[in-house]
């Protein structure tokens, strides 16, 4: 079983920046990729960056220039750093090491407690 932890959320103004980490532990499958979504209250969680089996990075239209997705082999952490943020940005991150690779789907909907970006003025 795999447990997610999200952390780095928070309130910034527009044009500020902000750091996800996403400590990633338990049993996962090199058969999947690891990627951030993120859902705002309304909508369905969308993909926002994912990292790909042959270590392409795939960034949601939206983000593109702004966000960087990484991660440390070593300690297993999946980070997100998020740049010139707007307000639509806003909303729960979570992530997973269990994307289908080369899709924005979670192999098995399991997702961690998220953790909450609010930009705003």
């Amino acid at each position: 079983q795999v447990h997610l932890a999200e952390s780095g959320g928070g309130s910034v103004q527009p044009g500020g920046s902000l750091r996800l980490s996403c400590e990633i532990s338990g049993s996962t499958s090199s058969r999947y990729c690891m990627g951030w979504f993120r859902n705002d209250l309304g909508y369905q969680r969308e993909g926002v960056a994912r990292i790909d089996h042959d270590g392409s990075i795939v960034y949601a239209d939206s983000v593109k220039g702004r966000f960087t997705i990484s991660h440390d082999d070593a300690k297993n952490i999946l980070s997100l750093q998020m740049s010139s943020l707007k307000p639509e940005d806003s909303g729960m991150y979570y992530c997973t090491p269990e994307v289908l690779c080369g899709s924005w789907y979670s192999a098995f909907g399991n997702w961690g407690q998220g953790t909450q970006v609010t930009v705003s003025a």
